[in-house]
């Protein structure tokens, strides 16, 4: 069984088939330049240098290419380095696509979609209803394929929808507890909250913020769209600025990217449900990685904290 490159040792030998995420030019202290690449495959990333590069290899080795490559897994600064012996482009012969080497959501999207359309048939809620089933409609394909992050948590195919997926199961659970939250004002938020990234951020593959990202971000965006919405389907009311409110103050404060606190119940909740899934994606890929008795490397989103894994094991 082929390995991924998070399950190599430090001082192993690697010798396959990666690709390029990330390619970014530098000039050393002997004014020469080379390159820092983000190399990823389906397990994990691992960064590795190129140096005393030509012109010719900033041009051959760009994000999107895959490549092969023989080296050392080093250690640098408490991380993984991949050193590198030789690289070349792969070719058409050696039987490999960009495809093979993205991470994918553990859950297949045909069951994605089922749970999103189960979520829609139980809201009661007419306006809400209409809404929520305009965009799933309007974005089905998007919303299947994209991450729900360019970094961090769920960023990988199909993240965005399985983060959605995640969070609608916590709700069903929390709904049960709390039964005097409004169901269909909570799915209807958690389903919209994070549509915006289909357009602020540009892909799959090697994803980065667009232009639009930077300059708007997907909360301001997503409130216009369903202001929109609302208005192609000539829906009024209370429940489109309702849920207008939930995705505006879904980050739970200004220096988090909402321009507005939660102010309605179930907007609160909808913060922390996103806050619950996000982090336990980031914990539990990063245990993943590592033995029990041992931490795993510093994530930054966690306040910068590297977390143990017990010895003893789950009961």
């Amino acid at each position: 069984m082929k390995r991924g490159i998070k399950h190599y040792s430090i001082g192993e030998a690697f010798d396959d088939f990666i690709l390029i995420k990330e390619a970014n030019r530098g000039v050393a202290s002997n004014g020469k330049p080379f390159l820092t690449l983000i190399l990823r495959d389906t397990t994990g990333e691992i960064e590795a240098k190129l140096w005393d590069i030509t012109k010719e290899d900033e041009d051959v080795f760009t994000p999107e290419q895959i490549v092969r490559l023989s080296g050392e897994v080093n250690q640098f600064r408490g991380k993984p380095q991949l050193k590198i012996m030789s690289i070349r482009p792969a070719q058409t012969t050696d039987g490999v696509q960009v495809d093979d080497f993205v991470e994918k959501a553990p859950v297949a999207k045909e069951m994605l979609m089922e749970k999103l359309t189960e979520s829609i048939f139980e809201m009661k809620n007419p306006k809400l209803q209409r809404i929520t089933r305009a965009f799933i409609k309007k974005y089905q394909e998007a919303l299947l394929t994209y991450p729900a992050a360019a970094k961090n948590h769920h960023e990988y195919v199909s993240g965005l929808a399985h983060h959605i997926v995640s969070m609608l199961a916590l709700a069903k659970e929390l709904h049960r507890l709390y039964p005097e939250v409004n169901k269909d004002l909570l799915y209807a938020g958690i389903i919209l909250h994070d549509l915006g990234k289909l357009k602020e951020l540009s892909g799959v593959v090697t994803t980065s913020y667009t232009l639009e990202g930077k300059l708007l971000g997907h909360i301001p965006m997503m409130v216009g769209e369903i202001g929109k919405m609302a208005d192609e389907l000539q829906i009024e009311g209370e429940e489109v600025m309702i849920l207008q409110h939930l995705v505006l103050s879904h980050h739970g404060k200004a220096e988090w990217g909402s321009p507005k606190p939660p102010l309605v119940r179930e907007a609160e909740l909808l913060h922390l449900i996103d806050l619950i899934d996000a982090k336990m994606n980031m914990l539990n890929r990063s245990l993943e990685n590592v033995k029990p008795g041992e931490f795993t490397e510093r994530l930054f989103a966690m306040d910068n904290r590297a977390f143990y894994k017990p010895l003893f094991e789950e009961n």
